[in-house]
């Protein structure tokens, strides 16, 4: 068997330039399992070059949709850190696929990016606060999710200047939908799909329960929001590209995306109140 041939040969010393070879024949699991047995530091970073395309494309779609995020040379290299990480923490005996693992972890640090960074000036946080409380206030009030015009009206702005205080908010929304998801375990892992989580039976059940909450969520927001969100996480379209779908401007894409997570923040953070 090949792979059991080229685990010898790593044992033994350094591949030669065919062990290599053999080794980049191998699946991806195959390959994980090779490093696993062997530790080559080799194998370690050949598993993980095949997904930096993933990494560029995960950090293209953040630095694009929030103007204000991190250089994206800056969100690559957290990115390949913790993609490292990821070769070492995944369990290939576990019910997921490793791409959906990393992209999972992908999404986490993007946030915590933005949890940590202080590029975010104190006004656009309080800003960001401020829509929170009136969206929250409103859903009270009014058993549903506010329009975007009754916000509008609540803070006393114009809809251009609700629509611009959206995009300025961005990263805040993503941040405040993410807390919430905190505040249900696992945070972004909890994008994982169904069947796919590592957990126990008693956390299984919560992970489906909380699937069937977001789903619920997401059907309950309107034709455009679903679409954003779809080409966003499932297509993985950049805003540009999303806009071009949609024929609009980037700027209203991301406004779109905002309102979206705002929307699903309100809905959840019911779930876990509930």
């Amino acid at each position: 068997m090949e792979e059991t041939r080229t685990a010898t040969a790593v044992r033994d010393g350094s591949p030669s330039p065919a062990d290599r070879e053999q080794a980049e024949k191998l699946d991806d699991r195959q390959l994980l399992l090779l490093y696993r047995q062997t530790g080559d530091q080799e194998l370690k970073w050949m598993l993980a070059m095949r997904y930096t395309p993933l990494v560029r494309r995960i950090a293209l779609r953040a630095s694009g949709l929030y103007s204000s995020f991190a250089q994206l040379d800056d969100i690559i290299q957290e990115g390949l850190l913790v993609l490292l990480n990821a070769v070492d923490k995944f369990d290939p005996d576990k019910n997921v696929k490793f791409e959906t693992f990393v992209s999972a972890r992908l999404r986490g640090m993007i946030v915590d990016l933005a949890r940590r960074q202080d590029w975010l000036p104190r006004q656009v946080r309080q800003k960001s606060v401020r829509l929170n409380r009136a969206i929250d206030e409103l859903a009270i009030q009014l058993g549903r999710m506010p329009r975007s015009d009754e916000v509008a009206q609540h803070l006393g702005l114009t809809r251009e200047q609700y629509d611009a205080l959206l995009s300025e908010t961005a990263v805040s929304s993503l941040v405040s939908f993410e807390a919430v998801l905190d505040s249900c375990g696992n945070g972004s892992e909890k994008f994982l799909p169904p069947g796919e989580q590592q957990s126990s039976t008693e956390e299984e059940f919560q992970e489906r329960e909380l699937h069937q909450v977001l789903e619920q969520g997401i059907a309950s927001l309107r034709d455009n929001e679903k679409m954003v969100l779809s080409l966003y996480y499932e297509k993985e379209l950049n805003m540009k590209e999303i806009a071009q779908v949609l024929g609009v401007s980037a700027a209203r894409v991301s406004q779109i995306h905002s309102r979206a997570l705002q929307r699903l923040r309100v809905y959840m953070k019911q779930y876990v109140q509930a």
